[in-house]
């Protein structure tokens, strides 16, 4: 969710030896397929008159401003005109089978399975597939509003502008609409009653944030002349970076960055698993600045093979990126490029293997009642839960593995102030408030995770004369949000507002959204790796070996991570079925 904490948040061996350690490729809060959660809405007058309507998977949103433009992600076929209750209602009837058999069946519709579908037309030259899923619109979290004059995100924020992000926007016709953060506008952490900025180069031997001591300790850890060595279990984001930079990197720096991009828990998050590209220096070098020294080397013997002309230039610096629109232009741009291939409103109730080597059978609950679908390959992109329940009575084993994957609640609480209620130590001089945002460590007292400016980030996201504030609250460490209203959740982050930026005598802030997703994000915790490939062996020993595990529980919570993944998926499953790749098979337009 937070994936504009950019890699500088990381750069605690910097102190000494300069080396970022690039956590952001694997942040970005927001599940970026974790995508079943339901979506009622409530637009209200005022938040007190405000209701929430309870569907199944219980999303919660009130918006003090009416809805515009809401993600219309429905497909040309018109699946999506009838609501999931009236599937419900026709899956009574007898199921109709439909006679083709497809070369694969993506299940879910969120960035990742938007991203396979895109890449299997346009790169592999397949387009016998389907893209099913259960909700009345593809894009997954990804949630994107506008309304008198103010763009918000209640799902991803933004995404890091590497290569695969910039690929997807050029594949999908949209790289015209891309926006850049200024690479320039400092990141905060709020530590001893100051927000106080993070370094990002020049100033790592100067910044404030930690003590000179603290610098000498991170450095010479860095460098691997102070520090254990690596035990032979394995250890915990906050194991690892006491052990490897000192106590004040992962208290002032790390913790809030594992608080405020995976909304977890640092003493229960697999060092190995959630941030592997920094874990694996360690092995390669005897230390993170010899890991990186080598991985340097390396890239340098083997180059990686020419970018592809058809790219922007990468921006430079420490900055992130969206969409004019926001990023529900993103899903909606590939939506219409594959817009004959899905169908929502489609929940899918039962998968079985076929007999011989005819693939497998995808039983669904639509609006017309209930359908089967055969198809030789299947990619599941829907979140661990979801399809834990498919397999509980024909692999219960796999179903035990993905069931135990954590999902904490996350809250995203949308704001509006006027420029007037900012203190005036956050402005410029020009008035405006510089800046990405804001995190907050657990041991001093906020209760908000970490704070966005929405405004100071991209352009055209509110009024003039405002500044509009993306917070998000809760996690594995607050589960309380789940059982609290919107009105308290919006009095405690405006209240931590004002303990930080906001003048004492600010008015009432403009309730723009409040949404709160009772399971947001999956956590990397102990043990994850091991249980992913425990439930992929059990799919195999139970000859569901074309069934494949993907989204974010798989490849990483970032949007950019989930784009990736979208594109090796689509290269697996080509293998699988036979790909015709360079066939550059035009999409329907």
């Amino acid at each position: 969710w937070l994936d504009q904490v950019p890699s500088s948040q990381c750069r605690a061996s910097a102190i000494a030896s300069k080396m970022a350690l690039n956590m952001q490729q694997t942040s970005s809060k927001a599940s970026c397929s974790s995508r079943r959660s339901a979506v009622p809405r409530v637009a209200a007058k005022g938040l007190s008159r405000a209701t929430t309507s309870v569907v199944p998977q219980k999303a919660c949103h009130v918006a003090k401003v009416s809805r515009k433009n809401f993600n219309n992600f429905e497909t040309a076929q018109q699946h999506g005109s009838r609501s999931v209750a009236a599937a419900a209602a026709g899956a009574a009837g007898p199921v109709k089978t439909i006679d083709q058999v497809y070369d694969a069946v993506i299940v879910g519709g969120g960035i990742s399975g938007l991203v396979t579908a895109q890449a299997l037309a346009a790169k592999h030259g397949i387009s016998n597939f389907l893209v099913t899923e259960a909700r009345e619109r593809v894009g997954g979290n990804i949630t994107s509003l506008e309304a008198d004059g103010f763009i918000w995100e209640e799902g991803p924020n933004s995404f890091q502008p590497n290569d695969a992000m910039l690929q997807i926007a050029v594949d999908a016709g949209v790289d015209k609409e891309l926006v850049f953060g200024d690479p320039k506008a400092p990141r905060f952490v709020f530590w001893e009653n100051k927000l106080r900025p993070v370094p990002s180069g020049p100033d790592a031997l100067t910044f404030d944030l930690m003590s000179f001591i603290g610098k000498i300790r991170a450095g010479l850890g860095a460098v691997g002349l102070l520090k254990a060595p690596a035990p032979a279990y394995e250890e915990t984001v906050e194991q690892f970076i006491r052990r490897n930079l000192g106590d004040e990197v992962f208290e002032r720096l790390i913790e809030p960055f594992c608080s405020g991009v995976y909304a977890g828990d640092p003493a229960k998050l697999s060092m190995k698993a959630a941030f592997n590209k920094i874990w694996i220096l360690e092995s390669m070098g005897g230390s993170l600045v010899g890991g990186a020294i080598k991985l340097f080397q390396e890239r340098k013997k083997n180059p990686p093979p020419p970018r592809d002309p058809r790219l922007p230039p990468k921006p430079k610096g420490q900055t992130v990126g969206s969409f004019r629109k926001g990023l529900k232009q993103l899903p909606e741009a590939i939506a219409r490029n594959v817009k004959d291939t899905i169908r929502v409103n489609w929940k899918l109730s039962k998968i079985s293997k076929l007999g011989g080597s005819e693939g497998y059978s995808l039983v669904y609950d639509t609006p017309e009642g209930q359908v089967e679908v055969r198809s030789r390959t299947v990619a599941l992109t829907v979140p661990a839960y979801v399809a834990a329940e498919l397999f509980k009575k024909d692999v219960p084993t796999a179903a035990e593995a993905l069931n135990s994957f954590d999902y904490p609640p996350v809250g995203a609480v949308t704001l509006s102030y006027p420029m007037s209620a900012i203190r005036d130590d956050r402005k410029d001089a020009q008035g405006a408030v510089p800046g990405f945002g804001q995190l907050h460590p657990r041991s001093q007292g906020i209760t908000t995770l970490g704070t966005i400016y929405s405004s100071s980030l991209f352009p055209n996201r509110c009024p003039d004369g405002n500044m509009l504030i993306l917070n998000y609250i809760g996690g594995a460490q607050n589960r309380a949000i789940s059982n609290q209203s919107q009105e308290q959740l919006v009095k405690q982050v405006d209240s931590d507002l004002r303990t930080m930026l906001l003048k004492p005598d600010a008015p009432s802030p403009k309730v723009v959204g409040v949404r709160v997703w009772p399971r947001a994000i999956p956590q990397f915790n102990l043990g994850h790796l091991e249980t992913l490939d425990k439930a992929k062996s059990a799919l195999g020993a139970a000859g569901m070996e074309g069934v494949m595990l993907g989204g974010n529980y798989v490849c990483g919570v970032a949007l950019g991570k989930c784009v990736e993944h979208g594109y090796e998926f689509a290269s697996d499953i080509a293998k699988r079925v036979g790909s015709k790749s360079g066939a550059k098979q035009a999409v329907s337009a």
